[in-house]
């Protein structure tokens, strides 16, 4: 039997649909995972195979080969686990496929079970609500940032729970999102700095009407300091420049704990021996440099 679940691969801040797909056969019990999977994915095995039996589910004894569709397309990371595990369920008559229609999943799960937040769930979700899909499996400490593109997240601590909701014997407390943006945390304060009358006025100047800005001077004079009071006097995030931000630093993996949404315009401050890579991004599984991060 076949089952499918359907997830997501990073593209540089992009989501690309990836099908997981499970096939069970009669033969000697065996694992394989194929579809161009890098070591964190192929090492899924073990966390899925550990997962499910924590979870108290059993593990089909019979070969068992995961497709990660298109086969074209490299996938990397962690999140594989969650569905995988899920396909694995369906595939082996534990859950019904049916239950799983609507439906997207990304998640790491632990030996024990747990279900671990991964980078880049806001790309994530809005690549399954631009297909259609209503619904994200993905750990309840990932639930705030899916819900910010609009789809409904499904928050799981534990594989069971996934699980018992797909039998239906389960259902999670309502996810309340209030839709407004959370005021930024505490900034530095310009205020605090004494002195430096004219940098100051430079700061200002350049905060009211968008200008770039050079700050030259012998180490020890208070530059950095000074460029990270900046963010504190420029005006907070739209809406859609906050989720712009968010999905930035979500798929570097950068998201403040408990902050799921970034209002404030962001500061970085790379070192003088960055490489050109560190500064613009890249790299053979591309991501955000400094200056996209900024």
């Amino acid at each position: 039997m076949v089952a499918r679940t359907i997830t997501h691969a990073l593209v540089g801040l992009d989501a690309r649909r990836v099908e997981v797909e499970a096939h069970l056969q009669n033969g000697l019990p065996a694992f394989a995972i194929v579809g161009l999977p890098d070591r964190a994915c192929q090492e899924a095995k073990q966390r899925v195979r550990s997962g499910i039996t924590s979870a108290e589910l059993n593990w089909p004894d019979r070969r068992l080969t995961v497709n990660l569709a298109p086969a074209e397309l490299r996938k990397e990371g962690s999140g594989f686990d969650l569905p995988i595990a899920l396909a694995v369920l369906a595939a082996s008559r534990q859950v019904t496929e049916e239950s799983l229609r609507g439906h997207a999943a990304v998640g790491e799960l632990a030996l024990d079970g747990r279900v671990r937040p991964v980078a880049g769930v806001l790309a994530a979700a809005e690549g399954a609500k631009e297909q259609g899909l209503s619904r994200l499996f993905c750990a309840a400490a990932s639930a705030p940032e899916a819900a910010l593109a609009g789809i409904e997240p499904v928050p799981l601590h534990h594989l069971a729970e996934a699980a018992s909701y797909l039998r239906g014997d389960w259902q999670p407390e309502p996810f309340d999102d209030a839709g407004e943006l959370p005021a930024p945390e505490g900034l530095p304060d310009l205020a605090d700095v004494r002195g430096q009358e004219r940098a100051r006025r430079a700061l200002e100047l350049a905060a009211a009407g968008g200008h770039n800005l050079l700050l030259a001077g012998p180490p020890g004079t208070g530059k950095t300091m000074l460029a990270r009071r900046l963010p504190g006097i420029l005006p907070p995030l739209t809406r859609d420049e906050a989720l712009e931000v968010t999905r930035i630093h979500s798929v570097a993996g950068l998201l403040p704990p408990g902050r799921p949404l970034v209002t404030a315009p962001p500061f970085r401050a790379p070192h003088h021996t960055a490489s050109a890579p560190a500064i613009v991004g890249g790299g053979s599984g591309p991501r955000p440099g400094e200056a996209s991060l900024a």
